[in-house]
């Protein structure tokens, strides 16, 4: 899959898209961003789990779980665009109404990876079996055309970002 190109994202998302190396292939990248995650997030230690770098922001387990859900709604995208439903109409996600109704304390993070494997060997076997020609099409997000290669690029840049998020304000 070819790193997507302006014009079949909202200019606000270049700034995942930009994370991706170009000259990788998309299942390898897929394939290195899981192991990222899987990695940092396993070797962090249990009594940082719940930790908050301040007042009012997310737990470690708090942005493992928002990475999660915003996976769902991307591969959900995807799905749609994939599958050549460019008329239904698909909404933003408020990622804060999200964090407000889920609770990560009482939840391990072996749980939490377990789910995000799960989410992401479904999102693999999605993005990796688009004909090529079928990830330049699109889906109606909020009235803004969003490509599948646009959203399997968004989905692992998204990830990149909280990665180095983790990195600099938590650990």
């Amino acid at each position: 899959m070819k790193q997507p190109q302006p014009g079949e994202y909202l200019p606000y998302y270049q700034k995942y898209i930009d994370m991706q190396p170009a000259d990788v292939p998309y299942a390898e990248l897929l394939n290195r961003n899981t192991d990222e995650v899987l990695s940092l997030f396993g070797q962090i230690p249990e009594e940082r789990h719940n930790y908050r770098y301040a007042p009012g922001k997310w737990t470690i387990k708090d942005v493992l779980m928002h990475v999660i859900d915003t996976e769902r709604a991307m591969s959900f995208r995807a799905l749609v665009a994939a599958r050549g439903d460019s008329d239904m109409q698909l909404y933003t996600l408020d990622e804060d109404r999200y964090a407000e109704n889920v609770d990560t304390t009482a939840r391990s993070m072996d749980s939490l990876l377990e789910e995000f494997a799960a989410v992401r060997k479904a999102t693999a076997l999605l993005l990796n079996n688009v004909p090529e020609p079928q990830t330049l099409w699109s889906c109606n997000v909020a009235g803004n055309k969003v490509t599948v290669r646009a959203l399997a690029y968004i989905i692992t840049g998204h990830v990149a970002h909280h990665l180095n998020v983790i990195r600099e304000r938590y650990l």
